[in-house]
């Protein structure tokens, strides 16, 4: 006997693509399968962890069930990567035509942005992307068994879903997180949006406070301004990006007030209150007092674990509420048997973090006997990007680990010195490269261009393969490319190694050839 998918889902506004998306992603006629009498792995949650860890268990052979309670793809997929960077691309769009002028290009008067009609765009495209995470593809592509429903573990090795009980040989966790909720007075009246709501709008805010100077914080003041709103980014600490080198900090927050971002800085709210179709911020700034009104508040503070209601207590696995499920560097819960993956445990809270992950934990879980040949989750060398224009990306040792360290050389070009930057109109920008000090290893990288992102792939690898700047100065980058400002960096080094006696001692061959 079959079940009907049980919590039949909407998505606002619940227009042809959002339905698209739910037909794909939680189909309401969806019937959960009879469970198998035993599976090498369960996986509770559909997001980029839980996906990649069913279908790449189930390629390989193993019986899985993959658990989802709400929409198939997550995060991501849902109110994530996807809805953010096609949003994103309509923002970079508005900016190209306000700057079209730069490059001798008139564009006439008036231009303006249709904000629904971006909205509907965003929703279009998530909506086809939305088929690659669809609960038909997972099921008949792969032969993962698809259930609906909250899933509670009942016993040493039982899930239960939907009153069906899903025996495992292995499990894992992938329930990814939330929105971080803050304690502000009068907030929660006021009410506020999320990244979980915002792209659910049709019409741009006039005035919008974002609260918060992360990655998502940054990323949605940028675009919003250029999309018409009348953006106030109130950031508790001294600079926006504080996990990012100060060097990208100062500059983003130069291209912020260009943008016209009204950029307040050690800013402490203290309350918010809401005045008919307004909100008053009431903020704090060292003793001075101040208020920010607005017609909307969006909160874009960072994410906490979802690990609230799995019944983990009833199989020894340890969770913190802030810092997630208890994990070593093996995926392992404090229950061997129970392996987790993603946002729910890991300070990593990025798709392609939760996707190289969930690769670990199939090989951990289920090829690894008596723990041979299983790989740990410290080996990963994990690129980072956040997409603000330009964008910022960085691998490796974090700058307040390199402003630590007393051996670390630091070897910085800047993109105005690459020709193909200024061409581009581009020059906002650097590479920033760490080595070890008494040789060539690099420890880490920042990279801020409009396609950084695309462009920091090149010195993960060399990290990952153990290669230094000498060999990335011998790679041939076409010219001319924004990329050659790592080759140019890599020749900074090169020309480091040529000290006064190297000098000497090459002018002396010379004399002795001629």
């Amino acid at each position: 006997m079959t079940q009907t998918a049980p919590n039949s889902v909407t998505v606002s506004p619940m227009d042809t693509y959002n339905q698209t998306l739910v037909s794909n992603l939680h189909p309401s006629d969806w019937q959960n399968p009879v469970a198998t009498e035993r599976y090498n792995l369960v996986v509770i949650g559909a997001g980029t962890a839980g996906l990649v860890t069913a279908a790449g268990a189930a390629m390989l052979g193993a019986k899985v069930a993959l658990i989802e309670q709400h929409l198939m793809g997550g995060d991501c997929t849902n109110v994530g990567c996807v809805p953010s960077k096609a949003m994103i691309r309509s923002a970079r769009a508005v900016q190209d035509v306000r700057q079209a002028h730069r490059f001798g290009v008139q564009v006439p008067d008036g231009v303006k942005v249709d904000f629904a009609q971006v909205m509907e765009r965003l929703r279009r495209v998530r909506a086809e992307i939305s088929q690659n995470d669809s609960a038909r593809r997972i099921q008949d592509e792969y032969g993962v068994d698809i259930f609906f429903g909250k899933a509670t573990f009942s016993g040493a090795d039982t899930v239960m879903v939907e009153d069906q009980p899903l025996r495992f040989q292995k499990a894992a966790i992938a329930t990814g997180s939330s929105p971080v909720q803050l304690p502000i007075e009068g907030l929660e009246e006021a009410g506020y949006l999320t990244n979980e709501t915002v792209f659910e709008l049709t019409e741009c805010p006039p005035r919008l406070a974002i609260i918060g100077g992360g990655y998502i914080g940054c990323e949605l003041a940028q675009t919003f301004q250029r999309l018409g709103s009348q953006v106030t980014l109130l950031q508790r600490g001294d600079r926006i990006l504080q996990k990012s080198d100060p060097d990208v900090s100062e500059l983003m927050q130069r291209l912020f007030r260009e943008d016209g971002i009204d950029l307040k800085l050690q800013a402490q709210i203290q309350r918010v209150e809401r005045r008919g179709h307004e909100k008053v911020i009431h903020y704090q700034q060292g003793d001075t007092a101040h208020t920010a009104v607005v017609g909307e508040i969006l909160v874009g503070v960072g994410r906490q674990p979802n690990v609230k209601g799995l019944g983990l207590e009833r199989v020894g696995v340890e969770a913190d509420p802030k810092q997630g499920i208890c994990i070593n560097d093996y995926l392992q819960t404090t229950n061997p048997r129970i392996y987790a993956v993603g946002d729910c445990c890991m300070s990593w809270k990025f798709t392609h973090a939760a996707d190289a992950a969930a690769r670990i934990l199939i090989q951990n879980a289920l090829f690894a006997p008596l723990g041979l040949g299983r790989r740990k989750l410290s080996s990963l060398t994990m690129p980072w990007c956040t997409y603000t224009d330009p964008e910022v990306a960085h691998v490796g040792m974090s700058a307040s680990e390199v402003a630590e360290q007393q051996d670390v050389r630091t070897f910085t070009l800047l993109l105005a010195e690459v020709d193909r930057a200024v061409t581009d109109g581009e020059t906002d920008g650097f590479a920033k490269i760490h080595l070890a000090a008494n040789r060539d290893q690099i420890l880490g990288a920042t990279v801020v261009a409009r396609h950084a992102g695309e462009m920091i792939s090149e010195i993960t690898l060399a990290m990952e393969k153990g290669l230094g700047l000498g060999a990335i100065a011998q790679v041939i980058h076409p010219y001319p490319t924004q990329a050659e400002v790592i080759r140019k960096t890599a020749d900074e080094y090169s020309l480091s190694k040529f000290t006064p006696l190297v000098k000497k001692l090459a002018a002396t061959w010379l004399r002795w050839r001629r």
